[in-house]
């Protein structure tokens, strides 16, 4: 078996609140290979960001160790963990967070440009992505001109923009109708496969996660494997 993208082990994440101290990660451990897509879920309030957040370096866990790529990011200082995310990590979340001003193909594009890509190149790159997504004839469209599903697929693609190894999605299909979640989240997959990519999605949809290589549930503070009861 090859290296894992992501490797996390023993990871704690507690947050102070007015009630008290709360322990939401108690020790998690995480394997994800190159190409497979791993599904996690759990209620709300389980955790399930915290972990993507550590994962994706954009919070510092209480203990544990976090690698990407066979380097370890815990105790990265912040100007290395921002070059890390731009590098490796791709990120999707509920909402789209499109830039409004700029058409899709612009938005895709955004990533590679300011990692220093000519423009022209940056294009080229956003336009294949997106027409793999099935938006070839939506690349000139502001965000205000698609449909929830077709924003949500824009934001799919800027998130592989820069070939990221690992991408990390947080209830991507979560603000949208069945049906149109079900089609955001088949291009997901596909696109994620053909990619290579090794994802981690956060989903409170059991029907979906059933598609995935492997679910866990967040459950107590820790992962279980979810047997799909």
């Amino acid at each position: 078996m090859s290296e894992p993208v992501l490797s996390i082990r023993g990871l704690e994440r507690t947050y102070v609140t007015a009630a008290g101290s709360l322990n939401v990660l108690k020790g998690v451990d995480l394997d994800i290979q190159p190409g497979e897509i791993v599904g996690l879920i759990g209620p709300s309030g389980s955790g399930k960001s915290s972990l993507l957040h550590a994962a994706g370096l954009l919070e510092h866990p209480d203990g544990g160790r976090i690698t990407i790529q066979g380097v370890d990011c815990t105790d990265l200082n912040e100007a290395a963990r921002t070059r890390v995310r731009l590098a490796t990590i791709g990120f999707v979340y509920q909402f789209h967070h499109l830039l409004p001003e700029f058409t899709a193909l612009d938005n895709v594009a955004l990533p590679r440009m300011i990692a220093g890509e000519p423009r022209k190149a940056a294009l080229a790159r956003a336009a294949v992505l997106l027409e793999g997504l099935g938006l070839k004839a939506r690349g000139d469209h502001q965000p205000a001109q698609l449909s929830g599903g077709e924003q949500q697929r824009v934001a799919v693609a800027r998130a592989l923009a820069n070939s990221p190894r690992l991408l990390l999605a947080d209830e991507p299909t979560g603000n949208l109708d069945p049906t149109t979640s079900t089609q955001v989240f088949d291009s997901l997959y596909a696109l994620a496969r053909q990619e290579g990519v090794a994802a981690l999605v956060a989903t409170h949809n059991l029907a979906l996660a059933s598609h995935m290589d492997r679910v866990f549930a967040l459950k107590d503070g820790r992962l279980e494997p979810w047997t799909g009861e």
